[in-house]
């Protein structure tokens, strides 16, 4: 583990240092905020201690360089006689603990030593997320990447996104990817897929219900919009909602309050909605199938996703990545394709876009060789 100490008092660094060193830590030292600053930017530290008052740089602005660029090294802040109430303050503001001076052996290792099981919980919450939420998008065509930089633009930001394109594209993984980019990214990520829900259903999934409230309704069930609270509720497939249905997600955009199915008690929720459609909405709206003031509710900031035909490209890049997750989930060594295979493949027509490319690469897998050569594609798609 490897851990940086910020402060002015030279005495102390040492000190400091020397206690560490001898638990078997690498240890850097730092002689004001400036200076930390510049070596977080250049190095990743598992802990950093770091001294409230010192020259050029104080600890405060070390502790919200480190929050603000999402650095994820735990800040333990050294504090001295009166500092109390400012150790207390950045507790709140995001850091891990704060040891008072006199320095005390115990105090410090007990510190390193939770600073060091955070360290690791947060590294398991990342390998976490991404087993939960899939990978990122892959590729990079010109259109892709304005996909990716779009992103970064809105994620940030509170806005409700439509996100629009034809099936398999991958417009969940945009919605996933605006989540994890933004504020809400430690806080729920739901979704709802309104095409699987029977109409008759779809409300109580999405706003809950009493027990009681009618037959089947056994237990009190908080839907999904309580269930995002705080975080991303990413409707898939809005298009095929019901009017109905509609019409209460349109409340609850506007009010930011629902009530459960069999209740008038209502509750407040702040949720950020994401949806998504392969549908053409403009023309739902005007065969009154979907609500036109929903929409304009739903499309702060619209994106639409590429078709696979329209970045031919990115193929390559998709083969290789579905390769080797194949050949890992099944434990088989990786299969090269020919410069051949993989020109035929660019020059198809994919009309179920990049789950069809997936399918395809998996079957060429199974029945191809090694490498796949241009007769497998021929033979097998």
């Amino acid at each position: 583990m490897k851990i940086l100490v910020i402060d002015d008092e030279r005495s102390i660094r040492n000190s400091l240092k020397e206690i560490l060193c001898d638990e078997g830590y690498e240890v850097d030292l730092a002689e004001d905020g400036a200076a930390g600053i510049e070596m977080i930017g250049r190095e990743h530290y598992d802990v950093v201690f770091c001294d409230i008052k010192m020259p050029v740089k104080d600890g405060n602005e070390v502790l919200d360089h480190v929050r603000n660029e999402g650095i994820d090294s735990a800040v333990v802040m050294i504090t001295g006689h009166g500092d109390l109430d400012t150790a207390i303050d950045c507790i709140k503001r995001g850091a891990f603990d704060y040891i008072p001076k006199p320095l005390d052996l115990n105090r410090i290792l007990i510190t390193v030593k939770n600073a060091s099981e955070r360290t690791t919980l947060v590294k398991d919450n990342k390998v976490l997320k991404k087993k939960v939420y899939g990978q990122q998008m892959i590729g990079s065509s010109p259109a892709l990447q304005q996909i990716r930089d779009m992103i970064a633009k809105v994620a940030p930001t509170d806005a409700r996104v439509l996100i629009t394109g034809a099936n398999g594209t991958g417009k969940e993984l945009v919605a996933r990817s605006l989540h994890q980019q933004s504020e809400r990214s430690a806080m729920p990520y739901v979704e709802v897929n309104c095409a699987a829900i029977p109409s008759e259903l779809i409300e109580s999934e999405l706003f809950g219900h009493e027990k009681g409230s009618f037959t089947s309704a056994i237990k009190q069930h908080k839907g999904k919009f309580e269930q995002a609270d705080g975080g991303t509720l990413f409707l898939d497939e809005i298009g095929d909602m019901s009017l109905a249905a509609q019409a209460k997600v349109l409340r609850v955009l506007q009010e930011k309050k629902l009530s459960r199915v069999g209740s008038d008690k209502d509750i407040q929720v702040d949720v950020r909605v994401i949806a998504a459609t392969n549908k053409d909405l403009r023309k739902e709206i005007e065969e009154n199938r979907f609500r036109e003031d929903l929409y304009h509710r739903l499309s702060v900031i619209l994106i639409r996703v590429p078709s696979l035909d329209e970045r031919k490209e990115d193929i390559p890049e998709l083969v290789n990545y579905f390769v080797e997750q194949i050949c890992a989930e099944s434990g088989k060594s990786v299969v090269n394709f020919s410069e051949g295979a993989i020109r035929l493949l660019q020059e198809r027509h994919w009309p179920g876009n990049i789950r069809e490319l997936r399918n395809v690469v998996e079957r060429l897998l199974i029945l191809g060789g090694n490498p796949v050569s241009e007769k497998d594609v021929k033979d097998f798609v």
